[in-house]
């Protein structure tokens, strides 16, 4: 059986990326706490962290840090059934030793685009400390796959094994431009599949489909285009806006550049409506049950209804 408090000098390193933070959030001192890895290295038989900056885990490391994180949910769960609360701020005020401790945390995969528009204040329904992982809608499923996160934002509308899936909203997106670009590049002709082979846009990164899925939906047809990479969905607005390039935006966030006329809707009759899910693994749910309302609420206002 694993010592509580090597587990927790595991979790404190690789969550604050040094043995000296990990010191100071534990009440600890810098030595106590590399003998407290020292001897659960030792009980497990392999190395557990990399000491790099930040400090990173091992393939081992990791597999005891996710159970590091598996018991203080437990424990939250257990202290939830039986009434045992925390005192209100405890949190915001900065707690240390075994108060810091306490507070379990939930690793999550969600979308740039939700985070950026809807998906975050709902995070305020529950008593966690949130490690949110940004990846692509299509491929955030694959997060809960593998055991990494309890709960994800996903396109795939196949629950994951061993998690409940509910179904959230389709998340609006718009192929946008500056009226410049659209002059430069679309002319009196206006949106072609030509021009779109032409004319630079915008990619979030290689795992990014939205535009290429638009010009399918459009006019059936793929694209090779030239492309910025650009991973920030405010920056998204902003570089369509300055005229670098055309890119499908959330209609959340393009609205204000769309009101002030600093971008133009490429073709006003196809929006490109993502449909979203919410994954939670069923070890959590219960537990999870305050934050998963709130996400489901928070969608209902933000998103349209899945086709």
């Amino acid at each position: 059986m694993f010592d509580p408090t090597q587990l927790a000098a595991l979790s404190a390193i690789l969550r604050n990326g040094s043995f000296e933070r990990a010191a100071r959030l534990l009440g600890l001192t810098q030595s106590a706490v590399s003998q407290r890895i020292r001897l659960l290295e030792e009980q497990v038989g392999t190395p557990l962290i990399i000491r790099s900056q930040p400090c990173r885990a091992t393939e081992a490391g990791a597999r005891v840090f996710r159970h590091a994180e598996e018991l203080r949910l437990l424990e939250q769960e257990l202290r939830t059934d039986l009434g045992i609360g925390r005192e209100p701020g405890a949190l915001a005020s900065g707690t240390t030793g075994a108060d810091a401790r306490a507070w379990p945390a939930v690793r999550i995969a969600v979308n740039a685009d939700s985070l950026a528009t809807w998906f975050l204040p709902a995070l305020a329904a529950g008593e966690f400390l949130f490690d949110l992982v940004v990846d692509d809608q299509d491929h955030s499923a694959d997060w809960l796959k593998r055991g990494e996160v309890r709960a994800a934002i996903s396109s795939a509308s196949r629950p994951v094994q061993g998690c409940d899936c509910l179904p959230l909203g389709a998340l609006r997106y718009l192929a946008t431009a500056s009226p410049d670009f659209c002059r430069r590049w679309f002319g009196e002709e206006g949106v072609t599949p030509a021009g779109l082979q032409r004319a630079p846009m915008l990619t979030f990164n290689a795992k990014d489909r939205l535009q290429s899925r638009w010009a399918e939906q459009a006019f059936g047809t793929s694209l090779a285009g030239p492309s910025h990479w650009l991973p920030s969905s405010q920056a998204f607005v902003d570089a369509a806006a300055a005229g670098l390039g055309w890119g499908m935006n959330p209609e959340a966030l393009a609205a204000p550049a769309l009101a002030e006329r600093r971008l133009r809707v490429l073709k006003a009759d196809c929006p490109l409506d993502v449909p979203l899910y919410w994954h939670v693994s069923r070890s959590v749910l219960r537990l999870m049950q305050p934050v998963t309302q709130a996400v489901v609420e928070a969608a209902r206002r933000a998103l349209r209804p899945i086709p």
